[in-house]
């Protein structure tokens, strides 16, 4: 499937792990080095259209950003299928490098980061040409410090698992005010909340109740990394950002002032800036 959602960007079809069919939004030309955008949980690809329509990333890079599976315009398997199984997660990755090609950068913010440790258990970096984290969690599971969950995250738990829609609703409208330190504009704002809730809450609630330590995996990571992280961020709290870094051999930690979870969203022009400079790096 090949479908054009607007003047640069188009939307593809892959089969990912346990045979999942996985939305992938791309832009910029077909064979560029490539550039892939995991986006964090209850979210979509959609999270990255700045990054999608932004040229000076676009004319030399192409971008790609999967809806991951039971988010935006991809399958949604059923809770026990999949969401707590790591390698599930890695052949999802796999399956949008090999629409792209490599070797290729990947990006994950927020869960996304977890779910870069996921194809690295599976597949190492030895088709990856570098990996930023971006306010991204690395672990998941009560008392992991490459989790580090902050105040808005521990705020949002008691809506996880709820069906109903106006108290789920209201929890994850509470929960968008204190991801980004009010930075984000109206529009931005309730397409967040619309993809959270577009994620039913089975799907949410498999997600948080993995459970694992990527220390090892960090370690072995042998590709130039770049850690980004909001100083304000309270839904992967900055510790995690020191966590992450300090596991990475000769990995550089870039903060952002005054920002929260959102650094793509919320300083856009800066972020765009660091992930071209990092990627023209990477490629020569």
């Amino acid at each position: 499937m090949e479908e054009h959602v607007g003047d640069q960007v188009t939307l593809h079809q892959v089969t990912g792990g346990t045979g999942v069919r996985l939305a992938v939004r791309t832009a910029g030309p077909p064979g560029a080095p490539a550039v892939v955008l995991l986006h964090g949980w209850a979210q979509s690809g959609a999270a990255f259209s700045a990054q999608l329509a932004d040229p000076r990333l676009t004319s030399k890079y192409r971008l790609a950003a999967p809806d991951l599976r039971g988010h935006g315009y991809s399958d949604v398997p059923d809770p026990g299928s999949g969401y707590s199984d790591p390698e599930a997660w890695a052949s999802d990755v796999a399956a949008v490098l090999d629409l792209v090609g490599t070797p290729a950068i990947l990006v994950g913010w927020s869960y996304g980061g977890a779910v870069i440790t996921d194809y690295l258990r599976a597949f190492g970096d030895q088709d990856l040409a570098g990996i930023v984290f971006a306010s991204a969690a690395v672990e998941v599971g009560r008392g992991r410090p490459g989790a580090g969950p902050g105040t808005a995250m521990r705020s949002v738990v008691p809506y996880v698992n709820l069906e109903d829609l106006d108290a789920a609703t209201r929890g994850f409208t509470e929960f968008v005010r204190g991801m980004a330190e009010g930075h984000l504009p109206g529009e931005l704002s309730q397409r967040i909340v619309g993809d959270a809730l577009r994620v039913p809450w089975q799907v949410r609630r498999a997600m948080f109740r993995r459970d694992f330590d990527s220390s090892g995996v960090l370690q072995q990571i042998t590709v130039p990394t770049l850690v980004a992280h909001g100083e304000l961020d309270a839904v992967v709290d900055p510790s995690v950002a020191h966590y992450t870094v300090g596991k990475i051999p000769g990995a550089r930690l870039r903060w952002f002032p005054k920002t929260g979870h959102m650094p793509f969203a919320e300083r856009t022009e800066e972020f765009d800036e660091m992930l071209l400079e990092f990627a023209d790096q990477v490629m020569e």
